[in-house]
């Protein structure tokens, strides 16, 4: 008779998890105590504090979303802390990386950067990473001291922007974001930059109005595939300058894929990454039924970009997935009285529907093997924000982050059932096969299907950047 090992006092046993080994699914139970896994094991008989069953579902490592806009603290009015970090824990996100612009003050400095965290306290349920910032008006200023000191404090990447944002986080003109690139460069961190040409935005914008345009998709027109092209060969030239790591965040085109696949192969230092709805939704479609509720930065694209971005996901010309989740409040900044295609704001909820979609349409439906899928959501984020091994992997002394997938439950997307503190989404309507079952954060579960959300704020912790390399291994640079 076979004997059946025996070990004591765990924290959380998960039994019948099935984990990723490369592209198989392999069956076991997995250990955790002190809030990290310590072992694998088949046919265990073990005591802990608490079992879970998976019941054979699909166990990932803890899912990364590396690009969202929570609004805390200063625009609170459109998402908070709680609400957002809710509607990750909802999505199987067990870690985000907040942005440094959509709040009072933006992340900027040290002291800014304390003063979001101190905010943050009691809030978050899920882990939480930190962008830093540097802004034209920090160029003009001379002040770019703060890029190593908020490299010191443990950000993990810093962020401009080639268009406006918000009024406290000035965009760069060329000069000026040369000058942010030959500073983080001295970092060895990722500068990330939201790669669209500001000029021709916002003259073809100028113009289409002139002509009357008033149909949602004049949006998408006006804010030309190649504006996105030329900020993105800019970008490039200035990362081949001075070897700073520059990042493509939300990449929205087949032209960016080409460009970045290219970049690669001549060894330059850029990585990428893309949303769930640019390989989803198309803008004539999704903007004339959605209207402002579609409405985004860079925005939606063509049939034909969807194509390639998936290409470019297989081939790991993009690195991992993100969402850019930015929701902005319905009743004054989306569909207030008398706005319209210009004046409503342009952003959209995402960090819910991430593993949903990538499942869906990525994995079940052969898009994606398992181990991209992995790589995708998982490890490579982890790994170019420092944060891997302690996130982003199923290894013995990892953090225990768990998202547990139901590879078989076929669902719609609703809105009204959504997490986030505003209730619209482009996905409304969605017919989904494979869902989120459980969240567990660190040995914690934070979500459960069956009972919603049940972490409570202020169990995610603030996690800092790990380490520092100057070119990550395991990302194709």
């Amino acid at each position: 008779m076979k004997k059946r090992c025996v070990f004591m006092g765990y924290e959380l046993i998960i039994k019948n998890a099935n984990i990723p080994q490369g592209d198989r699914q392999v069956l076991t139970d997995i250990l955790v105590d002190k809030g990290v896994i310590v072992g694998f094991a088949k046919d265990i008989a073990a005591e802990a504090e608490q079992v879970i069953d998976a019941k054979g579902k699909l166990v990932l490592p803890g899912v990364i979303d590396s690009h969202t806009h929570f609004n805390d603290p200063g625009f609170t009015h459109r998402e908070d802390f709680v609400t957002g970090t809710s509607s990750a824990a909802a999505g199987g996100v067990t870690m985000i990386v907040d942005m440094p612009c959509c709040s009072v003050p933006s992340v900027r400095s040290v002291e800014n950067l304390h003063n979001k965290l101190n905010a943050l306290e009691g809030k978050g349920i899920v882990d939480y990473a930190m962008w830093g910032g540097i802004t034209g008006e920090d160029v003009r200023n001379d002040v770019l001291n703060i890029v190593k000191e908020q490299a010191a404090e443990g950000v993990v990447a810093f962020k401009v922007y080639m268009t406006p944002s918000v009024p406290s986080y000035p965009r760069v003109t060329d000069p000026e974001m040369l000058e942010a690139f030959y500073a983080v460069a001295e970092t060895g961190m990722p500068i990330g930059i939201h790669a669209e040409n500001y000029a021709i935005c916002d003259y073809y914008t100028q113009k289409l109005k002139k002509e009357g345009r008033m149909d949602y998709p004049a949006w998408a027109e006006a804010r030309k595939i190649l504006a996105e092209k030329a900020a993105i060969q800019l970008g490039i030239s200035f990362s081949e300058e001075t070897g700073a790591r520059l990042h493509i965040v939300h990449m929205s085109t087949a032209a960016g894929n080409q460009l970045i696949k290219e970049a690669k192969l001549k060894g330059v230092k850029v990585t990428a990454e893309s949303c769930p709805h640019y390989l989803t939704l198309n803008a004539v479609e999704a903007m004339t039924e959605f209207g402002t509720f579609a409405k985004i930065a860079p925005p939606l694209r063509r049939t034909e970009d969807n194509e390639a971005l998936w290409q470019g996901l297989v081939d790991g010309t993009i690195d991992f997935m993100a969402t850019d989740h930015a929701p902005y409040e319905i009743a004054t900044e989306k569909d207030a009285p008398g706005m319209d295609v210009w004046t409503s704001f342009p952003g959209i909820p995402g960090v819910e529907t991430l593993v949903p979609i990538m499942i869906s349409e990525g994995y079940n439906k052969g898009r994606l093997s398992l181990s991209r899928l992995v790589e995708l959501l998982c490890t490579n984020p982890a790994v170019h924000y420092g944060l891997y091994p302690k996130k982003g992997a199923l290894e013995i002394g990892t953090d225990a982050d768990f998202t547990i997938v139901d590879l078989e439950k076929e669902w719609t997307v609703d809105k009204d059932k959504m997490h986030c503190k505003p209730k619209y989404t482009p996905f409304h309507g969605m017919k989904l096969k494979g869902k989120v079952d459980k969240t567990i954060v660190r040995g914690t579960l934070v979500y459960d299907d069956e009972l919603g959300v049940v972490g409570k704020p202020g169990y995610g912790e603030f996690v800092k950047r790990q380490s520092i390399s100057e070119l990550p291994r395991m990302l194709k640079y």
